[in-house]
């Protein structure tokens, strides 16, 4: 499918945004401020309570809820069915554990919508990033899939702070349509072709994000980070090289920006999570009391066994897999992993 700027401004095609999270609810909000034409906004969720008092109140109860939202152009629903129908674009921002299941509701047809992925994770057990997945399992073109990303967390979209996202497809000219429809004052957008290298990039800055979290639990201060850091970025380009060897520069946002947002903030349920299992947490009191999916976690796992392919060095996201999955002490592997870190 082929869309054009002016073609789709001109007939105000329908996009919808599935998934009732915080970053669905980001994006919600990004489209509802853009300047573009005014059209209807499709927006799956599963719960109907969480519908009635988007309706009701103009924010979304459980998260980013300092966000108010224009109502009057949104179509909310819990049909998917009905979300995509009525849609040509679909922004996909469920959880990569959960996509599966969120789709097994679905009956439309989607090979001739445009996807994109805001999914910053991996499909656990089938080992493929969303892009591939929507291409192997539903047959879609390379063409009609996309992917967001960037050092964007939803809590500062909510406070209208300024932030950096990069639109990727292989087709760019789609890839600069929906960057024209999210940018707004308080979001800045590139585009890029490198949709696979973007989305595996968003995968594994989750692994050292959480690695991040382990470190500070466990005492290691800012100095250790920065290197922890510094290694990791170098460790990604290694792997993105072996999976996707096309020209890129590591250094720009969306990998490296995305990879210190997610390693540093505050916001950042990846690095949270880490921190509680430094702290002493087992892998599932620190998941009960999040309430919400540290993608790290599952990507884990995956990376691990889609680099048996590769035998690419990887101490870092090793030492996570030996302490989430092997229940190796996260001391023990934090000092292992120190030695091997210049």
């Amino acid at each position: 499918m082929e869309i054009s700027l002016s073609n789709f401004f001109e007939k105000r095609h329908k996009i919808a945004v599935i998934g009732g999270g915080s970053w669905a609810t980001a994006i919600i909000k990004m489209v509802l401020d853009n300047a573009r034409p005014k059209s209807k906004i499709y927006w799956y969720m599963r719960s109907n309570e969480n519908i009635n008092h988007i309706l009701k109140h103009k924010h979304n109860p459980k998260y980013i809820s300092s966000a108010t939202l224009d109502i009057s152009r949104l179509a909310l629903t819990n049909s998917i069915d009905e979300a995509v129908r009525e849609s040509e674009i679909l922004i996909f921002a469920i959880p990569a554990a959960f996509l599966k299941k969120a789709l097994e509701k679905l009956t439309e047809n989607i090979k001739k919508k445009l996807i994109i992925s805001a999914i910053k994770g991996i499909i656990p057990n089938d080992n493929l990033i969303v892009g591939e997945f929507f291409i192997e399992k539903y047959g879609l073109s390379p063409k009609n899939v996309g992917v967001l990303s960037g050092p964007c967390h939803a809590e500062e979209v909510a406070l209208e702070r300024l932030s950096y996202l990069t639109i990727a497809s292989k087709n760019i000219e789609n890839a600069r349509l929906i960057a024209s429809l999210i940018e707004t004052r308080y979001i800045r957008t590139s585009v890029s072709t490198d949709i696979f290298g973007i989305e595996y990039g968003a995968v594994m800055k989750n692994i050292y994000a959480l690695m991040s979290g382990i470190a500070h639990g466990i005492g290691y201060g800012d100095n250790f980070q920065a290197a922890l850091i510094s290694r990791a970025i170098q460790e990604m380009n290694s792997f993105l090289e072996a999976v996707d060897n096309q020209p890129r520069n590591i250094n720009n946002s969306v990998y490296l920006g995305d990879l210190l947002v997610t390693a540093y903030s505050q916001f950042s349920r990846n690095r949270t999570f880490g921190n509680m299992i430094g702290k002493g947490y087992s892998v599932k009191s620190a998941q009960l009391e999040m309430n919400m999916i540290a993608e790290g976690y599952y990507a884990t796992r995956c990376i691990k066994e889609i680099n048996e392919k590769y035998n690419i060095e990887l101490p870092i996201c090793n030492a996570a897999f030996h302490i989430l999955y092997e229940g190796i002490s996260p001391i023990l592997e934090i000092n292992l992993l120190s030695q091997k870190i210049e």
